[in-house]
């Protein structure tokens, strides 16, 4: 009994979820992608002051997503083989720069430069960060990825809500202010950094000696990854139709203000983020495919009456649709991670940086649909990609025992 009690005080929580540790960098998730949802937020203003066509927003969000969704993988496959605690609070200088090139852009060059600075920023935090949630989870991973990603959706959602309280009053000058909240994300994280290197590589270790070889042989694991790129693919396109148009679509077909276009933005950002934080807690109990199923195809229904509702109906669908199609991604990104053990860094950084991928993409594309046929038509094509949703089916069937190994 003594020497296991001296070797839990020498390697503390090498077993047990350590929950300040999440807890920690799901705040700085909230801070980070805060700061970043100011951008897509502040769309109207810039389109205005700067006279931006609607696919020219969509090139600024495919600036930022590019710079992102491109260096997510190399960062995650490059700490996979070099850990590099201090990283973490690194990276967030990225998203301070970007926002305070963002407060004194006044060409559309300048705007193009903020937004692909706070794509690096993301590049840096999401994969390193995802790892220290899996190193904390102590055994409960899904648990662990939505903590850590509804810090994200939380943020994503205060951004539109700072921008109408602040931006729209202040003006575009007024993103400086927000800039400054790196500097408290940089030392939350630094102490982040330290556990990361003097306990969380050491439960990294202790679980790769535990999880053994591939639960699944190599062609099915790679088909399995295939499949929930593509069910990524359908998520965060259509989200993008949301994050990126929805303010301009409620303006348009019911007229409201920017304000009330703005809160209807931030309702529906936050159901995504409470769908975030139920899909890895049940994917632990029920099993990830089944979240996955149900969360992308079973959203389809709604997508396809969205574009047919009034007023009224429309802020419920939306917030109906944010829900089930946020609960797949936590899933996702674990299911992924047990298809491929031992390369935490390198897959969280795909899938980050792939939906971030799509997202600036199909914000693009999705953009020019809008120039040339309306904004009604992007909501008519989207309602059906969640469809896609079918080749959830297809996804290889990963034992919970060897599942829970892997954590």
């Amino acid at each position: 009994m003594s020497a296991l009690k001296n070797e839990r005080e020498a390697a503390p929580g090498l077993d047990g979820t350590v929950f300040r540790i999440i807890l920690a960098i799901g705040f700085c998730h909230l801070l980070n992608d805060m700061m970043q949802s100011l951008l897509p937020a502040i769309y109207p203003n810039l389109k205005i002051s700067l006279g931006l066509t609607f696919g020219e927003i969509g090139l600024v969000t495919l600036a930022y997503q590019l710079t992102a969704s491109i260096l997510q993988p190399v960062v995650g496959f490059v700490a996979d083989r070099r850990p590099t605690p201090l990283a973490l609070p690194g990276g967030t200088l990225f998203s301070l720069a970007g926002l305070a090139v963002l407060s004194t852009a006044h060409s559309y060059g300048l705007v193009l430069f903020g937004a692909a600075l706070l794509g690096l920023g993301s590049s840096v935090f999401h994969p390193e960060s995802s790892r220290v949630a899996r190193m904390a989870s102590g055994g409960r991973p899904g648990l662990a990825q939505s903590m850590f990603q509804v810090g994200g959706n939380l943020g994503s959602a205060l951004g539109p809500l700072a921008a109408a309280v602040v931006v729209v009053r202040w003006g575009q000058s007024s993103l400086a202010f927000f800039a400054l909240l790196a500097l408290l994300s940089c030392a939350v994280l630094w102490n982040v950094a330290s556990w990361y290197r003097h306990h969380g590589l050491a439960r990294q270790a202790a679980g790769a000696k535990r999880a053994g070889a591939a639960p699944l042989p190599t062609g099915k694991a790679r088909l399995g990854i295939a499949i929930l790129l593509a069910l990524i693919f359908s998520k965060y396109v259509y989200l993008a139709s949301l994050t990126s148009y929805f303010t301009f679509y409620l303006i348009h077909r019911f007229g409201v203000s920017v304000q009330t276009a703005q809160v209807h933005l931030f309702v529906f950002l936050a159901s995504v983020a409470a769908g975030t934080l139920l899909g890895g807690p049940v994917g632990d109990r029920v099993g990830r495919k089944y979240v996955i199923w149900a969360s992308i195809l079973g959203v389809l229904p709604l997508t396809l009456m969205l574009p047919h509702a009034s007023l009224f109906w429309t802020g419920p669908l939306s917030v109906a649709i944010g829900l089930l199609l946020a609960s797949a991604f936590p899933a996702i990104v674990v299911f992924a991670q047990e298809l491929m053990p031992g390369r935490v860094g390198m897959i969280s950084g795909l899938f980050f940086g792939f939906s971030f991928g799509m997202g600036g993409l199909g914000a693009a594309v999705l953009g020019r649909v809008a120039d040339a046929q309306g904004i009604d038509t992007v909501y008519a094509i989207c309602a059906y990609l969640p469809a896609i949703g079918l080749l959830a089916g297809f996804l290889p069937n990963l034992p919970r025992a060897n599942a829970a190994k892997h954590s």
